[in-house]
């Protein structure tokens, strides 16, 4: 149950000391949305989010009523380099949220999606994303297959 969760959200914009929260949050959905991942390359990932991950990427957090951070979204100018949610806030409509936050602006958005993460696919699509390529390989070369979306209209 989501009893955990105090309500309602709030979107604010990254603070240092949310560091470790946001780590665990991408632990966590991570864990919980991504099977295919290898250990070794968690265990990578996990080791760069605070040091080369996060500081290259402009993010925003999306809190409780406590301002316990939930999820967060990382852009790159129009491209949304990363989106975790605490599985305790999956299905509660916080991911639109933190898309609604980002879409203003010129251009559309753009997204890089695991293909192995058919849930991840889906929301995007379900927003208003659509395919606009595929890679064999994610950033880092590491064989993940990427697909390439971008939102077009309104969402």
């Amino acid at each position: 149950m989501h009893s955990e969760i105090t309500m309602p959200f709030d979107i604010r914009p990254f603070r240092n000391d949310d560091t470790e929260a946001l780590v665990e949050i991408w632990r966590r959905s991570v864990r919980a949305t991504h099977d295919f991942l290898k250990e070794e390359d968690f265990r990578d990932i996990e080791q760069k989010l605070a040091t080369v991950y996060f500081p290259n990427v402009e993010i925003y957090v999306a809190c409780s009523g406590d301002d316990r951070p939930v999820g967060f979204i990382g852009m790159n100018g129009r491209h949304i380099e990363m989106l975790f949610l605490d599985p305790l806030v999956m299905g509660l409509g916080m991911g639109r949220k933190l898309l609604e936050h980002v879409m203003a602006g010129d251009g559309p958005l753009t997204v890089d999606v695991n293909a192995q993460n058919p849930k991840a696919v889906g929301f995007y699509v379900h927003c208003g994303f659509v395919p606009t390529g595929r890679s064999e390989t994610d950033s880092e070369g590491r064989a993940y297959p990427l697909l390439h979306l971008a939102m077009v209209g309104d969402g």
